[in-house]
């Protein structure tokens, strides 16, 4: 491998200063006035002058196009615009939770625990209900499952794909609701300070304060 190919590559690709090969380019200099063509060696000249770079950023145009730059400088912007960029980027991960017709109500919790925590951390989650040998003849025990387990996990998620078959699956999408989420965070933190300031039965007491209220106010609907 020649030198100049050995520095094009170490530049990141680009050509920098005699690694310019066109006998002419396309100039641009360093406030972004474009000069116009001329020879790579006068625009080298003119970089050099500057004490800046020559630096070859359209390869393929006819002639190539050059600006005079800093290169260093302008190496380490773009690599720090890139490093925001790729910040910026949302990595869409979907974690499976399995469950069964027939699921106990304690698997159930840890299941519905492992759910909600993919939730809360971003992700989505797609619950899989299998069904085995006989319980195919049972679909709609399966699919009342998958229904109680978007009510429970309605707190902090909104349903992207309601409950599908798929073989012997049945499966929903859920997608964590940013808005359900901060209210979700924002609860347990008042149910954390309570249980500091009365302990367990601050905690109960305003337990049985919301369940009375949401049956005052099933009573009220059921009467409408």
């Amino acid at each position: 491998m020649r030198r100049g190919q050995k520095q094009h590559k170490k530049n990141g690709g680009y050509r920098v200063n005699k690694d310019v090969v066109a006998p002419e380019v396309r100039l641009i200099d360093e406030t972004g006035k474009a000069v116009g063509v001329m020879s790579s060696k006068e625009a080298l000249e003119m970089a050099e002058d500057k004490g800046l770079d020559l630096i070859e950023i359209a390869p393929t145009a006819k002639p190539p196009t050059c600006k005079i730059m800093d290169f260093g400088k302008w190496k380490y912007e773009n690599q720090k615009k890139d490093k925001e960029s790729r910040k910026r980027q949302t990595i869409v991960v979907i974690k499976e939770v399995q469950f069964r017709p027939r699921t106990e109500d304690h698997d159930l919790n840890v299941k519905l625990r492992n759910a909600r925590k993919f939730l809360l951390d971003g992700n989505k989650v797609k619950a899989n209900l299998r069904f085995s040998g006989r319980e195919m003849a049972h679909q709609e025990q399966g699919l009342k499952l998958l229904q109680r387990v978007i009510k429970l996990l309605d707190d902090v998620a909104v349903v992207e794909t309601n409950p599908k078959r798929e073989g012997r699956q049945m499966f929903v999408l859920f997608n964590p609701d940013p808005a359900k989420i901060k209210e979700y965070k924002k609860e347990k933190e008042r149910l954390r300070k309570l249980e500091e300031a009365g302990g367990e039965e601050a905690l109960k007491a305003d337990a049985a304060e919301k369940a009375d209220a949401a049956a005052k106010a099933e009573e009220a609907k059921s009467t409408e």
